[in-house]
Order: structure tokens, then sequence, then C-alpha cells
């Protein structure tokens, strides 16, 4: 059967953005894929704007002083250190705030759609807000440009060096941590090295550090400049090499590609295809723009059997609400208890890995939950929910308190929405296609919600109910959960 250009264009958005806007949805009928495609490419080809929650605290706290003894001893000063992290905690919640309405509003999806992909492949969870900002920076700035630059700045990030113990490498203890992660997680992946690579590759990245102000530093004293075997090759090779050797590595492109591939099209790879995007994106040099461009054009991409199939990310669940429902939160930090209840908490991912994403969105407790978002958000229900269990105890207990907290301050988490742009989407439909037209722009699914079910719950009282609660109660179904 043959798939509908609406229901192409609908299958776009959900997956390289946050799913339609209002005041795009009615062009969508007319609209060829490709051209929605180049206008989402040029949309986001503008600079970056950063995204700035706070100040390096270094500027502040460290009053001019210059010497790299001095300020290593004022940065570990007890008192500023529990200044700073308590600082962090308010800063990381705001960033977090600023990025998701970013998501939102942005007409750089593009852009905003694939960073949140990076964040989940370059995982890190600190408790030092300046470091997550930067880092975040660092990647919406290089989220559709190459990989490689991507990954040897991310990888000389205080944020990535903090979170995977590499300022503890040392030529007289080297600490494999960062160098195993960079393999397994970052480019390579598991079973594409050895434990002696692993080995070889710590003593490498040896005297890679940070200092008090934040800025990458290589520790000469500190490194291992001895002879290393590394992926089959033999020299004095220092951090920067192994970098160079594992992007050599036609696996690594093969990696990233079925990472995306899974993220972006189907968690069932088709491996004729996932292998053609690899071997592009290897001979086009990591271009993450080129290998986009390779996938969202491809005929592959819309077979029905693509459509409808992934279950949306909590974010990607509540950055779609709002694009398709134009709102007002009034209070938007309702959002930060949303996303610690369904799982997704942007910069604490549950480990190093990242979130797993797929099923594990969906549990018993987490499915009710999202089918009351679209409710709490228009009709104030109440917001009595139990945040998730946290990977991390410590990390979880802080994050425990805080949405305690929250739920005392929080009454409601429901919003003031822009009604009447919602209503333009569907001013020229016939009433008796209404239903039809609604369902079709709200659900992706190959299966619908049934009419006799549907009829149960919408108000008939005029047109504007009926779409109103039309959308609503669509969206609080099992089958708005996937796109």
């Amino acid at each position: 059967m043959a798939v509908l250009n609406r229901l192409k264009n609908q299958h776009l958005l959900w997956r390289s953005a946050f799913g339609p806007m209002a005041e795009n949805v009615a062009s969508l009928n007319t609209m060829s894929p490709k051209t929605l495609w180049a206008l989402l490419v040029k949309a986001s080809s503008k600079p970056v704007e950063k995204i700035e929650v706070t100040k390096n605290p270094a500027d502040e706290y460290l009053m001019g002083v210059t010497d790299p003894k001095e300020m290593e001893k004022a940065a570990n000063n007890p008192e500023l250190r529990k200044k700073i992290r308590e600082k962090s905690r308010d800063d990381i919640k705001n960033l977090n705030l600023q990025w998701l309405e970013t998501m939102v509003n942005s007409e750089a999806q593009l852009r905003e759609k694939m960073s949140l992909f990076w964040h989940g492949h370059f995982a890190c969870r600190i408790q030092n807000s300046f470091f997550q900002q930067e880092l975040l920076h660092m990647i919406r700035s290089h989220a559709l440009g190459s990989f490689a630059d991507m990954l040897k700045m991310v990888s000389k990030s205080p944020a990535m060096l903090q979170f995977l113990n590499n300022q503890q490498n040392k030529k007289s203890h080297p600490n494999e941590n960062f160098a195993r992660e960079v393999m397994e997680l970052f480019t390579v992946g598991r079973g594409n090295y050895t434990e002696n690579d692993v080995k070889e590759a710590a003593r490498a990245f040896t005297g890679w550090a940070f200092n008090a102000k934040g800025e990458f530093v290589f520790r000469k004293l500190q490194h291992d400049d001895g002879s290393k075997t590394f992926l089959g090759k033999t020299g004095h090779f220092d951090g920067d090499d192994i970098l160079n050797m594992l992007l050599e590595n036609k696996q690594t492109a093969n990696t990233i590609s079925k990472k995306i591939y899974r993220y972006f099209v189907n968690e069932n790879t088709n491996e004729q295809n996932q292998q053609w995007l690899g071997n592009r994106f290897f001979n086009n040099h990591y271009d993450i723009a080129k290998l986009l461009e390779d996938l969202y054009t491809s005929d592959w991409f819309y077979d029905e059997k693509n459509i409808g199939t992934r279950i949306k990310s909590p974010v990607e669940l509540l950055a779609g609400i709002r694009r398709l429902l134009p709102m007002q939160l009034e209070n938007d930090q309702s959002q930060l208890l949303f996303e610690r209840a369904l799982g997704q908490i942007l910069f604490y991912p549950p480990n190093v890995a990242g979130w797993p994403g797929g099923k594990n969105w969906i549990d018993s407790s987490s499915l009710m939950l999202r089918l009351r978002v679209p409710h709490i958000l228009t009709a104030n229900d109440a917001l009595d929910i139990m945040p998730k269990a946290d990977d991390d105890v410590q990390m979880g207990q802080m994050m425990e308190a805080r949405a305690k907290k929250l739920k005392e301050a929080v009454k409601g988490g429901a919003a003031v929405i822009d009604w009447v742009a919602v209503n333009k989407i569907f001013e020229k439909v016939q009433r008796e296609k209404l239903l039809e037209t609604i369902t079709s722009t709200v659900l992706q699914t190959k299966g619908k919600v049934s009419n006799a079910v549907l009829d149960k719950y919408i108000n008939t009282g005029n047109r504007e109910n009926y779409i109103k609660s039309a959308i609503v109660n669509l969206m609080a179904t099992p089958e708005y959960q996937l796109c």
C-alpha cells in the first residue's frame, strides 16, 4: 500500500525533529518530503546560539589567581566546592528547561534532534553546571558537522574527562575507564578491540586533564611516552593518535551508522541499508549532514514498516505534545517532574551508556503516566506521580529529594493552550471527515483507535470542543506513544 504524502512528511518530522508544529501541519498534504527535508536543513544551517545559564565559576571565585598551583589550591577549598555544587544543581535544572524549550520552539529542529541523539551517545553525568553547559554547546555546535571533530573535542572536554576519570590517569597509575568507553561506546564498539588495546590506549591518554579554570591541559610529566601497540600498530602514541586510529578504523563508521539507523529508522536493522550508510559515512569522512541526507532522502526510510514503530522517548513525547498544541505552561518546572517520572532527565543519563531506549521506555507505571500527560497539561489533572528509581544510588537520592520538593511546589502541570492555532489546522475539513483527519494528524501508527471508542469521550457540543477533545483523547492512547 502506498504511503500518503502527509504521513511521509509527519514521519520525517517525528524522526528528524520533534513532530509537526501547529502552524505548519496544513502544508504537509502538498509539500514533498524532499522539499520539507531541504527546509529542515536550511533552518538548521544558521550559527548556533549558545544556551547559557552560568558563567565559569573560576572567573568569580579564583579572583585573578594565575599561578597553576595556587589555582588548584583555591579550587579545592571545601567551602568553595560546596558552594559551586549547590549552585550547579539549580543551574543544571535551568539548563534542562532552556534546552527543552529550544527543542519545542527552535526552527533548527534537525540540529536539536540530532543534539539529543549525541547527548545520549556522549552520555555524561556530573554535577558541574559549567562543564555540562560547555559540553552541550560543543555537541549542539557539531551535531550536523564532522563526527571526527566532535569526538576529539568531546574527548578533551573537562566534563567527559571528569566523568570518565581521566584526571586520575597518570603514568604511574593508569586508569583505563576513559580509554575503554571511548572505544566501547563512542567509536568501534564492543568486540572490536582487545583488553590489551584498552591498556595501551589508557597509557596513551595519560596526562590528558583539565585545570581549575576548566581548560584542557596536557600534563607532560604524567604522560607515558613509551612505545605502545594499539590495534596492531606500534609507536609512541598519545591520545590524539589513538583517536585518529579509531577514526581510520571503518568499524567506527559502521557502529555509529548502525546506532543512528536503530535510533532514527527502525530498531530492526536492514543489514543492506545499514551497511550502505556505514560505507557512505566512512567515505564522506564522517560528515554527519551527508549521512542524514543519505538516510532521510532514501526511499526505504519511508517504507511502511518503518513508520509508527518507534517508541517516543519522554523528551520527544513532551516536546511533541507542546509543538502540536502551542502552550504557555503555568509552571515550567513541572516538566522536570515528568522527565523524572518517565525516566529521562536531561543531563542525568542512567549510566555511561546513556538511555537504552526502545521498549525500556515503557513499563506499567510509566505507560499509565504517559497516557495521563495530555490531560494533565490540558485539564489541570492532579500532578500526583511517583518518580522512577535511579541506577546511581547517591544521585538517585538527591533526585528523589528534589522531586519531592518539586511535587510540593507544583500544584498542577496545566498549560494555557492556543486552541485558535490548533483549530486553524482543520478549518477547511468537512465535519464528516474531521475525526479521520484529526486521527491521521495525531497518530503515526497503522492501527487506528476505534471511532466507536473515541465517540464515548469526544465532546460534541460544538466544533471547537470536538477538535479539542478528539486531539487530547488521541494523545492519551498507547498509539500516540509511537512515531
